[in-house]
């Protein structure tokens, strides 16, 4: 019998593979635990629709990723700090004031996990930065920082 694996069944195989398994061990076992249900030209068709739905999500994400990623490519970041005695900062400036930059100039929403700054800002000028945005799809830009006024 032709089953549709729902749930990852050791021995048997992963989610969503068309499986031929005895009759005995479809029906007594892993069709009675929800495990799988039978392969009838119905459910594989909702199966494709499943796996082509999910297909266009990853695209819309990875499209998203290089459109934000074209925005931001080569911009310079300014960031505000107080200063210090000597002209040091107070603190360091961390990837979550950055974001909070880029969404205040740029109007883009980056996750702060996602913004790799190249090295601890602890002083004034320009610093290299990069955000990872998705699988394969990366920006690089400055970040300028500046004595807060």
């Amino acid at each position: 019998m032709k089953v549709i694996l729902l749930q990852d069944v050791k021995g048997t195989g992963s989610k969503g593979e068309i499986k031929e398994v005895k009759d005995g061990y479809a029906v007594n076992f892993l069709i009675k635990k929800g495990l799988a249900q039978e392969a009838t030209p119905q459910n594989l068709n909702l199966l494709q629709g499943q796996k082509d739905s999910a297909q266009h999500k990853i695209d819309v994400e990875r499209q998203n990723a290089k459109d934000t990623a074209e925005k931001l490519e080569g911009k310079t970041i300014v960031v505000s700090a107080k200063a210090g005695q000597n002209g040091r900062l107070f603190g360091t400036v961390t990837s979550k004031e950055v974001a909070s930059a880029i969404k205040r100039d740029l109007g883009l929403d980056i996750d702060k996990k996602k913004i790799n700054i190249a090295m601890k800002i602890e002083g004034f000028g320009d610093f290299a930065a990069e955000a990872r945005l998705y699988a394969g799809v990366s920006a690089k830009f400055k970040v300028s920082v500046k004595e807060e006024v």
